[in-house]
């Protein structure tokens, strides 16, 4: 369930989204909240430059192991504008963060994506519970849907 508090950060996820897209990147950001609510850590997607893997959450999930306790990752909660893809959910697994909340789903995505005619990723756009089951998961959240869409049909329009 997304509740308010939790809108709050999708909300910044989804202006970080907005940030990457204004540089030039594609449109996703996320936030990591500690326990106690305190954002620990923000960004959104570097893949223009070429590297595929420079997701934001697989940057948090990086970011973690470096910094936090076992226990503090345990307890924090990754907020994101879009749902994990296969890489981004096993690196949150295997650096076991907690909750994960996302803004639009992977069904979404590919559903825009095949909307615009774009073709299909290498990687298989499977839900963050099949490829990392323990990790409890929140989303989508339908009040970001179309702003996200938005973002996304702005991306390939200009490219």
């Amino acid at each position: 369930m997304v509740d308010e508090t939790d809108l709050g950060h999708l909300r910044r996820c989804v202006e970080l989204a907005e940030l990457a897209l204004s540089v030039g990147d594609e449109p996703f950001g996320s936030v990591l909240v500690g326990a106690d609510g305190t954002v620990l850590f923000e960004d959104h997607n570097h893949v223009a430059a070429g590297d595929e893997t420079r997701h934001p959450e697989f940057e948090i999930a990086r970011w973690s192991a470096g910094h936090l306790s076992p226990a503090q990752r345990a307890a924090a909660t990754v907020y994101t504008s879009g749902e994990h893809c296969p890489m981004c959910s096993a690196a949150h697994a295997w650096v076991g963060l907690g909750r994960i909340v996302y803004a639009v789903s992977s069904a979404q995505l590919t559903a825009w994506r095949d909307e615009m005619g774009l073709p299909r990723g290498p990687v298989l756009p499977l839900p963050i519970q099949q490829v990392a089951p323990g990790v409890p998961v929140d989303g989508p959240a339908p009040e970001l849907a179309a702003q996200m869409r938005a973002l996304h049909r702005r991306q390939h329009a200009t490219s």
